[in-house]
């Protein structure tokens, strides 16, 4: 039985960032045709009523049926911790994150914190995270038996580290490779499942696991690769300290391998006009995750880079302080705002979905609302709350209707959500 879903339909043609705000297509009194899975069609209301009259129709008035969101950059793992007060990315991880992780060497708790993340998410209108998980390999299991179980498109991968990080969280450059494969060879390709080859970051990884992982992924060229990059200035200066041979922070990832197109630099704020041309030459994708930068005051993402290169967008739980896209979008918007650029709401969308497909190598999978392509939807109340719907109600077009929701929206305004064809039912699925 085909379903057709009936609203107002956003699609995209092209890349506002690079096109304008032109290349976003609306249709006011829109549907959305599915067919086993897929998107069979999207026009006309009126045209596709009587294309598909036996189709179960599912009428959503004025909301705005959208592709899911697509968070590109999180720490499922760091779902807990989320909102912890008061520190900078090392001690961060120190005080907060490590204690956390240590946690999923069990098998239990790894299931039902991934089982709480994905609804968490969900309910926010994201349909597909990349996600890192711990050094256990356990984790991975969890995150990637909790997304099959909701038919979702996920990308995730075991987080290597072998030093400068507590001994029940250290690897090995051996162990690192050994387990990443036997995972790759487990999970990737496994119903809507992507493996993800994932150093933590230079300071948690040696010169001998990143070539180890480097030559995994020689291995397995059809895999991403993710990683951190230039996210803080005591960072980097840490990294200038532990490999005293490279040029800069990215060399430390290309000299082993690990930068060609695939690669997802997560942050990518103190970037120097080497390492911008080095990722726009090997193709790389860098991840914006503007309330994360913000929260362990980080610095500011320069938007201006989509012009030569894949930038997503990502809420990085939980160094993120929200698990919703809508306001990762509205934090982008502010940071944007700091450096001089006002985005457009079409551009802000984008990030949200068809930027980050594309950032992952999945815009011909997810992201947008075209045949053929995996029907992941999200639907958006424009009105979800009496302060959202007074400012959409004296709205003149589409984007000064939607702009209210990114600014001001919550789980309040996700209506629906479409996983797969299928509408989506968090009583369905345990939590934990």
């Amino acid at each position: 039985m085909a379903d057709l879903l009936l609203g107002q339909v956003i699609r995209f043609a092209g890349d506002p960032l690079r096109e304008g705000p032109g290349a976003a297509q609306h249709i006011a009194e829109g549907a959305v045709l599915v067919e086993d899975g897929r998107i069979a069609a999207v026009g006309e209301a009126a045209d596709l009523r009587g294309a598909a009259p036996d189709a179960l129709r599912h009428d959503y008035g004025r909301h705005l049926i959208s592709a899911g969101f697509v968070d590109a950059h999180v720490h499922y793992p760091q779902t807990a911790i989320i909102a912890s007060w008061g520190k900078r990315l090392i001690d961060w991880l120190n005080t907060y994150t490590f204690p956390e992780e240590t946690r999923f060497a069990s098998r239990d708790y790894a299931d039902q914190i991934a089982n709480r993340y994905l609804d968490l998410v969900l309910a926010r209108g994201t349909t597909t995270v990349c996600s890192y998980a711990t050094i256990h390999p356990e984790s991975v299991d969890a995150i990637f038996t909790a997304a099959a179980a909701r038919r979702m498109r996920v990308y995730a991968g075991k987080t290597c580290m072998d030093r400068n990080a507590p001994a029940a969280l250290r690897d090995t450059a051996r162990s690192a490779y050994d387990d990443s494969k036997r995972l790759l060879q487990r999970w990737h390709g496994r119903d809507r499942l992507s493996y993800v080859i994932t150093p933590r970051f230079s300071p948690t990884s040696t010169p001998e696991q990143l070539a180890a992982l480097g030559a995994l992924w020689r291995e397995y060229p059809d895999c991403l690769m993710q990683t951190h990059l230039s996210e803080q200035p005591d960072e980097i200066a840490w990294v200038k300290e532990l490999f005293p041979q490279s040029r800069d922070y990215l060399d430390t990832y290309e000299a082993q391998g690990l930068l060609r197109d695939g690669a997802l630099y997560g942050h990518a704020i103190h970037l120097t006009e080497r390492e911008k041309s080095r990722l726009i030459e090997a193709g790389a994708s860098v991840i914006h995750c503007p309330t994360s930068n913000m929260f362990i005051g980080s610095g500011l993402f320069d938007i201006g880079l989509a012009a030569h290169l894949r930038v997503g967008l990502a809420s990085d739980t939980g160094g993120g302080s929200s698990f919703s896209m809508l306001r990762t979008m509205a934090a982008a918007y502010e940071v944007a705002q700091l450096r001089g650029r006002s985005l457009h709401p079409a551009e802000l969308w984008w990030l949200a979905t068809q930027g980050s497909a594309r950032a992952l190598h999945a815009d011909h999978l997810i992201g947008n609302i075209a045949p053929g392509m995996e029907a992941d939807l999200a639907v958006i109340d424009l009105a979800s709350t009496p302060a959202i719907a007074q400012a959409a109600g004296r709205a003149e077009d589409l984007w000064q209707a939607v702009f209210p929701t990114i600014m001001m929206g919550d789980d309040r305004a996700v209506a629906a959500v479409w996983i797969g064809g299928r509408p989506y039912s968090a009583s369905s699925h345990p939590s934990g």
